[in-house]
């Protein structure tokens, strides 16, 4: 039996916690506790219709949205990006049950304001097989009402680590989405929603599977 990803999650948060200085800790903790304080980041709710986009995917290739609700329902889930553990371990997690996802009548987009030559990476470092979208300017999560910015304190640690989160997204903003997870019926509507401004608590994908199959297709 597969481990749940969040049994994967708290191996490496418990090694996180055992090597990383206290103070960047406390940091980390304090930009999550000021996000869940603000108005931004909250996303959008279950029975609200789902914004289109059309975005590139790792290969190039324009993927709508709305086109690939013809084919059946979607499972939508926004990431920081590709430099992410926890973004690498969902996407991994995702893929395992891709499978799963097909037989059930979905498909599955992830969407991260990173550039295309970053998804592309991404999506063979993880072997992934679904599609991975790039929102460079985070218009489409700003859409969904999952956008935050990185305070500068945070900016600096993430600098100080080699993390350089403008580049990889293109721009200068140091803006990132919240980590959301929606299924989306094929009339648009949102059925499930997952969002949580700490980027260490997503929705199980073998939960998010279930709701997938509650919904008719």
């Amino acid at each position: 039996m597969k481990a749940e990803m969040k049994e994967r999650y708290n191996e490496y948060i418990e090694k996180f916690k055992a090597t990383a200085p206290e103070d960047v800790q406390d940091k980390m903790k304090q930009a999550i506790q000021e996000l869940e304080h603000s108005s931004d980041g909250k996303g959008l709710s279950e029975g609200e219709k789902a914004p289109n986009f059309k975005l590139p995917d790792a290969n190039g290739n324009s993927i709508e949205l709305y086109k690939q609700l013809e084919e059946g329902p979607v499972i939508l889930t926004f990431y920081r990006g590709g430099w992410c553990p926890y973004c690498n371990m969902e996407l991994r997690a995702y893929q395992e049950i891709l499978d799963d996802i097909h037989d059930s009548g979905g498909e599955l987009i992830a969407i991260s304001p990173e550039e295309p030559d970053h998804s592309l990476s991404t999506t063979e470092k993880n072997d992934l097989q679904f599609h991975v979208v790039s929102d460079v300017g985070n218009e489409t999560a700003n859409q969904y009402n999952l956008v935050y910015q990185l305070p500068d304190y945070l900016v600096d640690v993430y600098k100080e680590k080699g993390l350089r989160v403008d580049e990889h997204n293109g721009d200068e903003t140091w803006t990132l989405p919240v980590s959301a997870t929606y299924v989306i019926d094929q009339d648009g509507t949102i059925v499930y929603e997952y969002t949580k401004e700490d980027y260490k608590d997503r929705a199980e994908p073998s939960e998010v599977l279930e709701q997938l199959k509650k919904v008719r297709v």
